[in-house]
């Protein structure tokens, strides 16, 4: 995308009739000369086709097992009564999104139908006829325009600097183009397979009110979202503390601690009304049919064991490194008799519970613990001091990552939940650019076992070549600097190395076949690194601005 501009000097006179919106008209010349403003949106448009575009051009790369997982949900809303839904096993991959999403499938397979009433037959499973594919793949691209709008409210709320004239060096334009062609979504939903864009377009839209000061819209955006996916309790706490701190009191003392005669009992009503309303809609029917506890251990299923398929690189990765590694060094040294270990199945790839060989086993209940102790100090930071809709919004991407680091079986792609919101502090804030370069690089990294096929290795590789090259150069020339430390330049690039060690190097040494759980262990432990000290950094940055204002008030 290429704009030309024109620097107008003392010695050439444009008719102030010529000049509409920052644009120039044509001459006599025949030359059109043209000056877009930062507050033309004329762009915009063409930002978001272009993505859309490469969406369509996937639509035939590799897909996952989540796209007979929502093929599944599809025939289970459309052929069987509502009172089924929930009970219906007859695949594996068995319904357990909340009611509303279901109603979302339920109103896809209506359209469905008129592209192959095959794919909605319970019993046909693993069905992947061309009509099929092209129905779910564009069923996201389309529903992501949810998403498309909700990243122009997020780039209409940035704080931006006044007076430049470099529409792409503008914080709105950068953030429109960090969000609509973020790496992960595009692997994570147009070619692995799911609606995370959809998903994702109501959490942005939520926050971009919140930032308007349009508190109730944001509300009542989240419980539908809840609604939808419930992976978004980890972010609740955010809302919640936020919220009643800051919308159900209405003022503040002098020093920045809460008035507690300004509690508004209506905004409080208001704000309940809005969730209890949200949640009969949707668990309403459930709960007429006594299906409520059915409907939850769909939803809460703690037997699939701490870790993802995938290792998500956080602590429970380098965790069961260590247990690995001790393990191994025990029966090396025969401290420890091989046959009476357990079988180190967190190592194969597959979902399902294990017991560690030589640490402590974690249950559901621990890393429960873990996660609230994560997010506490950032959640009573914006009730002390709540430093408006951005200290809200830093506190959501302390949780969601902090729900990352430790909660119960993350999935890999649970990083996308930090690194989207992230992206709006990021062109606000030099600090805040440097930590989400760490994040969104490490992150997007750990997510390259997704797709494991070597037909889609070239692709992955040169879609995050660019975009990192573009968050890199671009938010760079915003704070006008480099924005990390040799240290961490040296870490990432250490990315690198991983990469050529289990694409090219592993694949032809002898443990291929032996130990083929290396590659995914070395990335997930690796990113593991690199997350874990963004998560710290972040705290950091954090807790270091509540200092400050408590500093300023003394």
């Amino acid at each position: 995308m290429c704009y030309l501009y024109v620097e107008v000097h003392s010695v050439i006179s444009i008719p102030p009739r010529l000049i509409h919106r920052g644009q120039a008209s044509v001459y006599d010349t025949g030359c059109v000369m043209a000056t877009p403003r930062a507050d033309d949106w004329s762009w915009f448009p063409a930002l978001a086709l272009g993505v859309s575009f490469l969406k369509c051009i996937l639509i035939n790369a590799y897909h996952s097992t989540d796209f007979e997982v929502h093929r599944n949900w599809l025939a289970i809303t459309h052929s069987l009564p509502v009172s089924k839904w929930y009970h219906e096993n007859t695949s594996e991959w068995t319904l357990d999104y909340p009611p509303l999403f279901a109603w979302f499938e339920y109103s896809l397979s209506h359209v469905a139908q008129h592209f192959d009433k095959e794919m909605l037959v319970v019993q046909n499973l693993l069905y992947t006829s061309p009509a099929t594919i092209l129905f779910q793949r564009l069923s996201v691209i389309v529903t992501d325009i949810v998403f498309i709008y909700a990243v122009k409210e997020c780039c209409r709320s940035v704080r931006e600097e006044k007076g430049s004239k470099d529409l792409l060096g503008h914080p709105f334009f950068i953030l429109a183009a960090l969000l609509l062609w973020n790496f992960g979504l595009l692997i994570v939903d147009h070619i692995h397979f799911q609606y995370n864009g959809f998903l994702f377009g109501i959490l942005l839209l939520s926050v971009a009110r919140h930032l308007q000061g349009r508190h109730l819209e944001g509300a009542l955006l989240f419980t539908v979202l809840l609604n939808l996916k419930h992976i978004y309790l980890y972010i609740a706490p955010a809302y919640g503390i936020f919220l009643l701190r800051s919308y159900c009191f209405t003022e503040d003392n002098t020093d920045g601690s809460v008035r507690w005669s300004s509690f508004s009992p209506v905004r409080l009503v208001a704000l309940g009304s809005i969730v209890i309303s949200v949640g009969a809609l949707s668990f309403g029917p459930f709960i007429a049919m006594g299906q409520l506890p059915q409907v939850l251990s769909r939803l809460f299923p703690f037997k699939r064991g701490l870790c993802h398929a995938y290792w998500a690189p956080n602590v429970w990765a380098l965790y069961n490194m260590v247990d690995k590694a001790l393990s191994v060094l025990g029966v090396r040294l025969k401290l420890l008799d091989v046959a009476k270990l357990p079988k180190a199945s967190m190592t194969g790839g597959l979902v399902q519970e294990f017991q560690h060989s030589i640490l402590p086993s974690v249950s559901p209940s621990i890393t429960l613990i873990c996660t609230l102790l994560s997010i506490m100090p950032a959640v009573l930071s914006i009730w002390c001091r709540p430093r408006g809709a951005r200290g809200f919004l830093r506190c959501l991407v302390v949780c969601a990552l902090g729900s990352f680091m430790f909660g119960w079986h993350v999935h890999e792609k649970a990083i996308l939940m930090a690194i989207l919101p992230f992206s709006i502090l990021a062109v606000e804030s030099r600090e805040d650019a440097g930590i989400f370069l760490m994040l969104t690089t490490t992150g997007h990294y750990s997510l390259f076992p997704l797709l494991f096929t070597a037909a889609e290795l070239p692709i992955k590789v040169l879609l995050m070549l660019l975009f990192t090259l573009y968050s890199f150069t671009s938010l760079k020339k915003l704070f006008r600097g480099s924005l990390l430390n040799p240290l961490e330049t040296t870490y990432l690039l250490g990315l690198v190395a991983v990469e050529i060690l289990c694409e090219v190097v592993y694949p032809l040494s002898p443990w291929q076949h032996t130990m083929p759980f290396v590659p995914l262990l070395v990335t997930s432990v690796y990113c593991s690194l690199g997350v874990c000290y963004s998560f710290i950094r972040l705290y950091v940055s954090l807790l270091r601005q509540h200092g400050t204002d408590k500093h300023k008030q003394l």
